[in-house]
């Protein structure tokens, strides 16, 4: 019954997610990279932004988000894109593989986070293109330096990943005193164009 209902109900398709409507009633069915609903796939994620939580979260990496899922396009978020139970390592991983534009939001706390660092490296290291949003910090403060649990390789890594990045063109914004409709629409500009280039 519910098999049959499935087929003949009207959905709306938004980003990653299907929903079905049954009058009042409304069903969100996440479609998993692994499961087919109607021989359909969950869409691959398009753009992965690479952000420190604590210092861009609550505001650009969540704005460039919400922009990017109103042109029809699956990006991914940690905290957006996961549920509970959900691998961390390996939703990443996928997202990363799969995605063809990361964005790397750069902040003051940024270079103090494994994760932040890790995820810029992997991407570096798949080659895909980056864009860099220098977030209240300027690209010549951008360092790791001796942590006590890093390996001296892993700090060359992310070093590494962070001179890529430096030697990228990105955009510079000002919390204080920059306009954020503006960020936001340039941001998503740069998207478009270059995954509509394939590149």
């Amino acid at each position: 019954m519910a098999g049959a209902l499935h087929r003949v109900l009207p959905r709306f398709v938004t980003p990653c997610r299907i929903v079905t409507s049954v009058g009042d009633a409304v069903t969100n069915s996440v479609i998993t990279e692994t499961k087919a609903i109607d021989g359909r796939r969950r869409r691959q994620c398009d753009v992965f932004i690479n952000h420190r939580g604590v210092d861009t979260k609550r505001t650009v990496a969540g704005l460039v988000y919400d922009r990017l899922a109103q042109l029809n396009l699956c990006p991914f978020l940690d905290n957006r894109s996961m549920e509970p139970g959900d691998k961390l390592c390996d939703n990443i991983s996928s997202a990363i593989s799969d995605c063809h534009v990361g964005i790397a939001i750069f902040s003051p706390r940024y270079c103090e986070s494994f994760f932040c660092l890790n995820e810029l490296a992997m991407l570096v290291e798949a080659k895909k293109k980056l864009i860099p949003i220098f977030f209240d910090i300027k690209p010549s403060s951008l360092h790791v330096t001796d942590h006590p649990n890093l390996s001296t390789q892993a700090i060359q890594r992310f070093n590494n990943a962070l001179l890529e990045a430096k030697n990228t063109v990105g955009l510079t914004f000002d919390s204080q005193s920059g306009n954020w409709s503006e960020l936001v629409t340039r941001t998503a500009d740069i998207v478009v164009k270059s995954i509509s280039n394939g590149r």
